[in-house]
């Protein structure tokens, strides 16, 4: 099944997600985040995989391979693309409800989809993660944002830690 990429981007993510979060999965591993990008060099597709014991270079090659032949025999991408297996860092990106849960009390900044009182960029602390939405205090003002129109969102590690 192959789906054109820059009509379809939103699709091809969702594809790639179905196909490969199961195999991460059988290995012990996270799929934390899609991401497939047009940057300079060409069409990047770039995965960011955790694992309980932590994610070394040896682990990103072999997930590489793995979900790389796994990519090429599902043909999901008719271009060619660069991959990148990588950790997702300390500015970890959140996704699932679960990923909010776990920051909960820490810094995060996301983007929503539309307008939200006339913003779409926010940066505060993680007050509660519920089932579909999330509450987020931005410099005393708490925002009650539905996950459904979060666009991007990412833990701020330094902006937690320090104080």
């Amino acid at each position: 099944m192959t789906i054109e990429a820059e009509d379809k981007q939103p699709q091809l993510i969702e594809a790639i997600w179905a196909l490969l979060e199961p195999v991460a999965e059988t290995e012990g591993f996270e799929l934390v985040e899609v991401e497939y990008r047009r940057e300079a060099p060409g069409w990047v597709l770039r995965l960011f995989i955790d694992h309980s014991d932590g994610v070394t270079v040896e682990r990103c090659a072999k997930m590489s391979r793995l979900m790389g032949d796994l990519m090429d025999v599902h043909d999901l991408i008719p271009s060619s693309y660069h991959l990148e297996v990588s950790s997702p860092g300390l500015n970890r990106p959140l996704r699932k409800l679960r990923h909010y849960q776990q920051q909960i009390g820490r810094v995060i900044e996301l983007r929503t989809h539309r307008p939200f009182d006339q913003r779409r960029n926010f940066k505060g602390i993680l007050q509660a993660a519920e089932e579909d939405h999330i509450q987020l205090d931005c410099e005393g003002r708490v925002y009650d944002i539905q996950l459904a129109e979060v666009e991007k969102a990412r833990l701020r590690y330094f902006d937690s830690t320090s104080g």
